[in-house]
């Protein structure tokens, strides 16, 4: 048994006998105890209770067929993402412990370069409990991550992750709005000659996640509620103005006074009252 991935399993807090039962019950597949303990080293009684063990830690599955327990370990990719959870739910709980100290909060920025940077502020948002809010460029992303719908979005939606999302009306963003119902997302185009955009913000529970992909891979990811709280109210102005704005079709609208009343017709339509229409 490879002790590198011993190591990595203690590292995460396993105990010696703990990793190779993982790694025994994971190469066997399906097995019961007595071959898992043979293929461990380590003795029947021992190892159904470590597997018992493992059973509650979500790290280990079994069935029960003829009265005996089939045991099988879950896939390193699940256990991988369920550890991101675990420290992403500490993350996301350090404003809270640092009130009990009585310490300043102050925005926690981290930055990322490269595709795999950028890989990893999309692995974080998959931790949402809330829903994400997004600006983005459809054909910007996919060209810079081809596989982009398939690493990510189908997680996403697998996760029932709902998103909100406002996009250039191009044909990148049409075929990406014709597919939203599969995968559990609204996307509100605007006009690209008017309101062109390559980066991409992505706004989820306390964290809001800038992306640049024209001239070079970088990102970072701020922790902030009130960061998050004040970029939320900003796009769900700007998710209504993207229900008008477009239908006109109608160069600079945006430019023109509110009063016009073609938008503020629009306005009502969408149940906006009029004296909410300030900016302040």
């Amino acid at each position: 048994m490879e002790n590198q991935l011993i190591a990595v399993l203690t590292n995460l807090g396993l105990t010696d006998k703990e990793a190779k039962v993982y790694l025994s019950c994971t190469e066997i597949g399906t097995g019961v105890v007595s071959d898992i303990a043979h293929k461990a080293g380590i003795n029947r009684v021992t190892t159904y209770d470590i597997l018992e063990k493992l059973s509650q830690r979500g790290m280990v599955s079994f069935y029960t067929k003829k009265k005996i327990k089939y045991f099988s370990s879950i896939a390193p990719e699940n256990l991988l993402e369920e550890f991101e959870k675990r420290t992403n739910d500490l993350r996301s709980s350090l404003p809270k412990f640092k009130t009990l100290t009585g310490e300043i909060n102050h925005p926690r920025i981290r930055y990322f370069e490269g595709l795999e940077g950028i890989k990893a502020i999309y692995a974080d948002t998959l931790s949402s409990k809330s829903e994400i809010l997004n600006y983005s460029n459809s054909h910007e992303i996919r060209k810079q991550w081809p596989t982009y719908d398939q690493d990510y979005v189908e997680k996403r939606a697998e996760k029932q992750i709902y998103l909100r999302g406002i996009s250039p009306k191009d044909k990148a963003g049409e075929t990406v709005q014709s597919q939203d119902k599969e995968f559990f997302r609204e996307m509100r185009l605007i006009p690209s000659d008017q309101f062109d955009f390559t980066n991409e913000i992505n706004i989820y529970d306390d964290k809001v996640a800038i992306i640049s992909f024209k001239d070079e891979l970088i990102g970072m990811i701020i922790e902030s509620i009130e960061i998050a709280n004040s970029q939320r109210a900003i796009f769900n102005m700007c998710w209504q103005f993207a229900n008008i704005v477009y239908p006109l079709n109608v160069k600079n609208k945006l430019t023109e006074p509110l009063k016009s009343p073609e938008i503020k017709g629009r306005l009502i339509a969408e149940g906006s009252a009029e004296d909410n229409l300030s900016l302040f």
